[in-house]
C-alpha cells in the first residue's frame, strides 16, 4: 500500500494568522477568546468567540475577487497558498491531473447567506439577489475554487460531517493517494460561522458557554465547571502526497498519515453517546488500519470542545480503548483557539503533527479541576505543555449525527 506524508502546512486561526504563529502561541497557551466584534452581540445570551486577528481580505484579494468569495472561502486560499509556498510546491513542473483538493466546511458561506436574506426581507419584496450568491453558499465552493486557482483536476470534492468534517476530509485525502486515485492532494477545512445566526442557534441548543465576564477562560475542556464551546473561524491547510512523489521531488516531510478510523453513534441528534460508542469504534479503526495497538499511541488531540456531556463521554471512550494509562498524553487545543466547527480538525491536526516533530505535547488551557474520575489516568498538561518523544499520536473530530472521524499521524 502506498504511503502518505505532509509536505505543506497553513494556518489562518484566532491566535496565528501563519504557521510559526499559531504554533507558537499554542505551545504558549494563548487564548484567542474576546468579545464579538463582527456584529452586536450584546441581546445574545454568548457574547464571546475566537475571532481572526488581523485578517483584512483587501491584504489577500481584489475587490472583485471580495465579492465573489464567502469569507469561508477567502480563509480557504489564504490557508492553502501558505501551504503551497511551505511545501515549495511548483505544479507546473508536476502532473496536475493526478493532484487533487478534497476541502471540507461544515456550514459554508452562512455569512453570505444570512446577509443575502436579511436583505431581501427588509426590502420591498424584490428579489436583489446577487448572482455570486449561489456559487458564495455552496458548502463545496472552496475545493473548487482552490483547484481553478491552481489548475488542478484531480478528485475534488467537499465532504461534510458537521464538526468531523476536516478528518472526514483529511481520511479521504489519505485513502484516495493510498488507493493511487492522485500523487497529491490539498486537504484541510474553513469555517466562517461568527455569525449572528450560527452564534444564536449555537446558544439555542444550549451548546455555547455564557462567561461574558470572561471569555478568555471561558473554554475549559475536561473541567468540572465547564458550560460549552467557544465558536471559532479560521482554515487549516495541509499537502498530503504520496511518499515516492514527495522524495523524488526533494519535499521536506513533517510527518506521515497512518489511519484514519469513521464511524457513527447512532444516538442523538446533536449529543454524543453517554458511552462514547461512535468514539471508541473510529479510534479502534484508526489504530487497526495505522497496525498499531492502544499502548503505542503517545498523544490525543481530543475533541473536548467544553461541553458537560461531550467531554465526559469521549473521556469515557478514551477510558475504554487505552484504559488507565497515566503515560498517554491528553489535551485540548480548543481551550485557546475555540471551536472551529469544521475546520477543528484540520487545525488540530496541525497541532498534532507539529508536537510529534518538535516532542512537545499541547497544553489545555483554563481547566482548573479535572473530572475527578479521569484525573488521574492520563497525563493532562494543564495551563503547560512539556517535551516528551512521540512516535505516534491521534486527532478526534466529533459532529452533530453523531459523526466520528479521528485520524493517526506518525512522527517522520
Amino acid at each position: 500500500m502506498r504511503r502518505v506524508v505532509v509536505t505543506g502546512i497553513g494556518a489562518l486561526t484566532p491566535i496565528g494568522n501563519n504557521l510559526e504563529e499559531y504554533w507558537k502561541n499554542i505551545q504558549a497557551g494563548v487564548s484567542g477568546a474576546g468579545t464579538i466584534t463582527k456584529f452586536d452581540a450584546s441581546r445574545h445570551k454568548a457574547q464571546f468567540a475566537c475571532e481572526l486577528q488581523g485578517y483584512d481580505p483587501k491584504d489577500h484579494f481584489h475587490v472583485k475577487e471580495i465579492r465573489k468569495y464567502d469569507p469561508f472561502s477567502q480563509y480557504a486560499l489564504v490557508a492553502v497558498e501558505q501551504a503551497i509556498a511551505h511545501g515549495n510546491i511548483d505544479f507546473e513542473s508536476l502532473n496536475k491531473n493526478r493532484i487533487g483538493v478534497i476541502w471540507g466546511s461544515g456550514n459554508g458561506g452562512i455569512q453570505t447567506f444570512q446577509d443575502q436574506m436579511k436583505e431581501y426581507c427588509e426590502g420591498d419584496g424584490t428579489p436583489r439577489f446577487t448572482p455570486f450568491f449561489i456559487p458564495r453558499i455552496l458548502v463545496d465552493i472552496a475545493s473548487g475554487i482552490i483547484s481553478i486557482k491552481y489548475g488542478l483536476r484531480g478528485v475534488n470534492f467537499c465532504p461534510v460531517s458537521a464538526c468531523a468534517t476536516s478528518n472526514t476530509a483529511m481520511i479521504e485525502a489519505f485513502n484516495h493517494i493510498k488507493w493511487d486515485k492522485a500523487d497529491m492532494i490539498i486537504t484541510g477545512g474553513s469555517e466562517a460561522a461568527i455569525t449572528e445566526s450560527a452564534i444564536g442557534g449555537f446558544q439555542s441548543a444550549k451548546a455555547l458557554s455564557t462567561r461574558n465576564d470572561d471569555p478568555k477562560t471561558a473554554s475549559r475542556p475536561f473541567d468540572v465547571s465547564r458550560d460549552g464551546f467557544v465558536m471559532g473561524e479560521g482554515a487549516g491547510a495541509l499537502i498530503f502526497e504520496e511518499y515516492e512523489h514527495a522524495k523524488k521531488r526533494g519535499a521536506t516531510i513533517y510527518g506521515e498519515v497512518v489511519g484514519g478510523g469513521q464511524a457513527g453513534d447512532a444516538y442523538h441528534l446533536t449529543g454524543t453517546h453517554p458511552e462514547g460508542i461512535g468514539a471508541v469504534l473510529g479510534m479502534k479503526e484508526a489504530m487497526r488500519e495505522a497496525g498499531i495497538t492502544a499502548k503505542d499511541i503517545d498523544y490525543i488531540n481530543m475533541h473536548a470542545t467544553s461541553t458537560p456531556q461531550g467531554d465526559k463521554s469521549e473521556l469515557i471512550a478514551v477510558d475504554t480503548v487505552f484504559g488507565k494509562r497515566q503515560s498517554l498524553s491528553i489535551s485540548a487545543t480548543k481551550s485557546m483557539t475555540g471551536h472551529l466547527l469544521g475546520a477543528a480538525g484540520a487545525i488540530e491536526g496541525i497541532a498534532s503533527l507539529m508536537a510529534l516533530k518538535d516532542g512537545i505535547v499541547p497544553p489545555t488551557i483554563n481547566t482548573k479541576e479535572v473530572e475527578p474520575d479521569f484525573k488521574y489516568h492520563y497525563d493532562f498538561p494543564l495551563g503547560k505543555g512539556h517535551k516528551k518523544e512521540m512516535t505516534y499520536a491521534m486527532s478526534n473530530t466529533f459532529g452533530f449525527g453523531g459523526h466520528i472521524a479521528s485520524i493517526i499521524f506518525k512522527k517522520y
